[in-house]
């Protein structure tokens, strides 16, 4: 009895081992292609990326005799991240969260490589909820229109909740359609000031972009959408030269010095705000009295975008020294420290409140109020263009119309005619 329960067990394990190697070898031939990989960057966060095989070649060595083998690998880039050590509920499931969309991806790739094999393309059901996929997008964004990209999110899902209250928490990228999109521009363009219907729209555009290459949807539910905004018409307020003094002369304790001498030297030089915190020193030639920088906004993609402004005493009064560290050497410092960008709006609110100006008064105005004043003094069209640091005419000749209005403003400001 003992014998027979001893080849018994024996048996029936050899019976498991075989099965079990068999499995393994199906596995084998059946692994991921592409692979999701991570490699941990030098600020510790996790990248997310795709490695494909591609096959592998095979040659016989003259010298040796021996057969050599290369294998053919590339990667794809998925510009996702993992938080390294998540310490908090929100990071482990924005890690969760990224994890399954990189592996929603993967799977789609390895699709599109079996259709290009076969011909055929088996079915993947979309489970991705486009509302987590657009988060997801944002939470991997490290470009500096953060704001305008969380900004349009907010308008979609408020969109979807007034429009389409069925998708309100969820939708497949399938069910955005053109009817949708047409209906979402409009609520931008009847909900947005400004240019900012045609800035949320583009943003908005850029996330289904990425989501078509990376083939979370087949096919583009914007084309052919256009958002109608008159790109040529100045819509912010501008400050006049008398509000400028008037604005320079108001004063009051708690205010912030850096915040005041950086807003009045993009008064007089039309610099954006995302040029004025990385201004350093360096960037100022103080004997040929220039200012030379690369625009934040251009920079990378534009043969413009190198600006140089004339500095007059008043300029160089703001900028100040350079400053020196103990043994006399000269610091390579910020220009201005100046906090958040939101601080900074509040602060420029408070100041312009004091000083009496009834205007929606934005750090940007700043740059649009240089722009109509030189030009409202004289400058040229092209030297005004030069010093914003634009590539052609056509963003500067919203500005000329601006003038023209206030030309029109001043003489029907005169008492009227009576003979």
């Amino acid at each position: 009895w003992y014998l027979n329960c001893f080849y018994i067990c024996k048996y029936t394990k050899t019976k498991e081992y075989q099965m079990n190697n068999k499995m393994a070898k199906v596995e084998a031939k059946t692994k991921e292609n592409p692979k999701l990989q991570q490699s941990t960057l030098s600020d510790g966060r996790i990248s997310l990326y795709l490695e494909y095989y591609l096959g592998r070649t095979q040659w016989v060595d003259e010298e040796t005799g021996k057969i050599k083998v290369k294998h053919d690998r590339k990667k794809e880039t998925l510009n996702m991240y993992l938080v390294a050590k998540p310490r908090t509920p929100e990071e482990r499931q924005l890690n969760k969260e990224t994890l399954e969309l990189a592996k929603q991806i993967r799977i789609e790739r390895e699709q599109g490589l079996k259709a290009a094999k076969t011909g055929k393309r088996i079915a993947v059901a979309k489970k991705v909820n486009f509302l987590e996929y657009f988060q997801t997008y944002i939470d991997n964004y490290t470009k500096k229109d953060i704001r305008m990209m969380e900004g349009v999110f907010k308008r979609f899902k408020d969109f979807l909740g007034l429009e389409y209250p069925v998708f309100k928490t969820t939708i497949r990228p399938d069910q955005l359609n053109k009817d949708m999109m047409i209906a979402f521009v409009g609520y931008l363009e009847k909900n947005s000031t400004g240019e900012g219907a045609r800035g949320y729209f583009q943003r908005f555009k850029k996330v289904i972009k990425y989501a078509i290459d990376h083939d979370i949807m087949a096919k583009n539910p914007c084309a052919g959408i256009v958002c109608k905004v008159d790109g040529q018409t100045l819509r912010k307020d501008v400050l006049s030269v008398e509000e400028m003094q008037k604005l320079i002369s108001t004063t009051y304790d708690g205010q912030n010095p850096e915040i005041r001498r950086a807003f009045v030297f993009s008064l007089y030089t039309g610099i954006r705000f995302c040029d004025l915190v990385t201004l350093r020193y360096s960037n100022v030639d103080y004997s040929n009295r220039l200012l030379s920088f690369e625009q934040e906004k251009t920079k990378g993609h534009s043969a413009s975008s190198g600006v140089i402004i004339p500095l007059n005493g008043g300029l160089l009064s703001l900028i100040g020294e350079q400053p020196k560290n103990e043994n006399g050497e000269l610091i390579d410092d910020a220009i201005f420290r100046l906090p958040s960008h939101t601080m900074c709006l509040k602060a420029l609110r408070r100041w312009t409140a004091r000083a009496g100006i009834d205007k929606h008064i934005t750090w940007h105005c700043a740059r649009h109020s240089f722009a109509v004043n030189i030009l409202n003094n004289g400058a040229n069209i092209k030297t005004v263009a030069s010093l914003l640091g634009h590539s052609g005419l056509k963003h500067t000749e919203k500005y000329t119309r601006a003038v023209d209005s206030l030309k029109k403003e001043a003489i029907n400001s005169l008492p009227e005619i009576k003979l």
